[in-house]
């Protein structure tokens, strides 16, 4: 079904854009309300939770008033990461989830993922059947005074079981938090397991949250680690279900290396379930490789976590994930968390004796490149024929040695461009044809 609203992870605009206002977010509050009392009459109460966004306090405020009016009840987690309200809604066995956030995008945007009781993100078909309610939701609901849940605690605990009591002591870690969410729970975990801990990013303001810092902007993190005597660096975006991380010399790792190094592992421990690993179309094909080699599988899925998550449900995988640093241990958490990856990660590191440099040895990527162009307009792929043509020639051109992969953006007006294959070279020129043939058929701003 196609939505309106909804993109690839729940709805993100400008705060105060077109879309993404207090007046829409207590119509969605009422609309997402009525289809979670129609699915689960007896699951009432709803845990919302949000990231360091100035607009963040509004928006969670119009979300809880909409909830209320449709007949929920609302409270309020405050600032918390995305993957500490998947785990409030599993471990209270409450009704749903709201994450009030707009994960790695910057200040200015916000956005609103939900999330069923149980933890798990919604369908599409979930997401369609909330839109085709927001007709009925009310002009204007009344004031509410929102109860509070101080979760931290005991989502830090939950975190911290995954390794020893002081298994970190006599580690130094650099740890970016983006200004995000993640201030109050990663340094507090890492530092109550030993560690001695860096902190960079950890000042949020409401306007500087992903601002040159976080996974989408590691750099100072990895200058940080570079002046020695790190284990390792870890950076999360603004809402913490990502996770990159720099190995001890400073060279970054991506989410296939961390899902590659905990996938192996796994394996050679016997511990990997369905010896499937599933990740999206945007994972490098090494993974694949380096998988296969070892006698595991890779499953793909289209970009977007809670994709990956329903496969992993399909197969029996207990492991997924996205090159972007989004890591699904669904063993231990029930949606993507950047802090236990960084922790699992660790573990491979303390049972292996390691450093992370060597770890990510067992990655071999095929030479790959990518670029977005922003769009005005995004035109139907099949329509627009130049590329399309370009496409077909490099899938019949690279075969099994590579692949094209373009899709548009589910959060951004951007066309997405990526290639894989043999060499730098033969990814070069093929990227260099993609390019020319979008900008042929679009308009790039």
């Amino acid at each position: 079904m196609k939505r309106q609203y909804f993109g690839t992870d729940g709805v993100r605009g400008p705060y105060g854009g077109p879309v993404l206002t207090d007046a829409f977010a207590e119509r969605l509050g009422f609309a997402a309300g009525k289809f979670f009392l129609a699915q689960a009459p007896g699951h009432r109460r709803v845990f919302l939770g949000r990231d360091t966004r100035a607009s963040g306090p509004a928006l969670l405020g119009a979300l809880a008033r909409g909830l209320a009016a449709a007949g929920m009840e609302p409270t309020s987690l405050d600032v918390i990461p995305t993957p500490a309200v998947a785990l409030a809604v599993a471990r209270h066995q409450a009704g749903p989830g709201v994450m009030v956030t707009a994960s790695h995008n910057p200040a200015e945007d916000n956005g609103i993922k939900f999330f069923l009781p149980g933890g798990l993100k919604l369908s599409d078909a979930d997401e369609a059947a909330v839109e085709a309610l927001l007709p009925s939701a009310p002009a204007s609901v009344p004031a509410l005074t929102l109860p509070q849940l101080d979760f931290g605690a005991e989502y830090r605990a939950a975190v911290s079981g995954l390794l020893s009591p002081g298994a970190l002591t006599g580690w130094r870690l650099a740890l970016d938090a983006a200004h995000g969410a993640t201030v109050a729970t990663g340094p507090a975990v890492l530092r109550g397991l030993g560690a001695e801990v860096t902190l960079l990013g950890g000042a949020p303001d409401g306007r500087n949250i992903n601002a040159g810092i976080g996974s989408e902007h590691p750099e100072a993190l990895v200058a940080e680690v570079r002046r020695g005597g790190y284990r390792l660096g870890i950076a999360h975006d603004g809402d913490g279900d990502r996770c990159v991380l720099c190995d001890e010399t400073g060279a970054l790792l991506d989410g296939d290396e961390i899902l590659t190094i905990l996938a192996l592992h796994a394996l050679r421990s016997g511990k990997l379930a369905a010896r499937t690993l599933v990740v999206t179309q945007q994972s490098n094909l090494g993974v694949d490789a380096a998988l296969a080699a070892a006698g595991g599988r890779v499953c793909r899925t289209p970009v977007g976590d809670r994709y990956v998550m329903e496969r992993m449900r399909a197969e029996g995988a207990t492991l997924g994930g996205e090159s972007s640093g989004h890591v699904i241990c669904s063993d231990v958490a029930v949606s993507g968390d950047g802090l236990v990856a960084a922790l699992k990660v660790i573990a491979v590191m303390l049972a292996t004796g390691r450093p992370l440099s060597v770890l990510r040895q067992q990655l071999r990527k095929f030479p790959q490149r990518s670029s977005a162009l922003r769009v005005k307009e995004k035109i139907p792929l099949e329509k627009l024929s130049a590329l399309s043509a370009v496409i077909g020639a490099l899938e019949q051109e690279l075969g099994a040695q590579g692949r094209g992969l373009v899709r548009y953006s589910g959060t951004e007006p951007k066309l997405r461009l990526l290639v894989e294959g043999p060499t730098d070279a033969v990814v070069d020129a093929a990227l260099a044809r993609l390019t020319a043939a979008a900008r042929a058929g679009l308009e790039v701003l």
